[in-house]
């Protein structure tokens, strides 16, 4: 999970960026959004991880 808090701060990093950076503010919350994928994606992926090693776990 520490993956999901590099990846959160990426996001919020983007996100101040693009309230300061108005000419380039368009690109910085596209960046946000990917970001933000990447978290749910992450956090997608650790729940199938945890799935499987439980019904590992219930099959023995």
């Amino acid at each position: 999970m520490n993956r999901l808090v590099e990846i959160r701060s990426q996001e919020s990093l983007c996100r101040e960026r693009a309230a300061l950076d108005f000419e380039r503010r368009v690109f910085w919350l596209t960046q946000a959004q990917e970001w933000e994928q990447r978290a749910l994606d992450e956090i997608a992926y650790h729940f199938r991880e945890c799935n499987v090693a439980y019904m590992e776990l219930a099959r023995s």
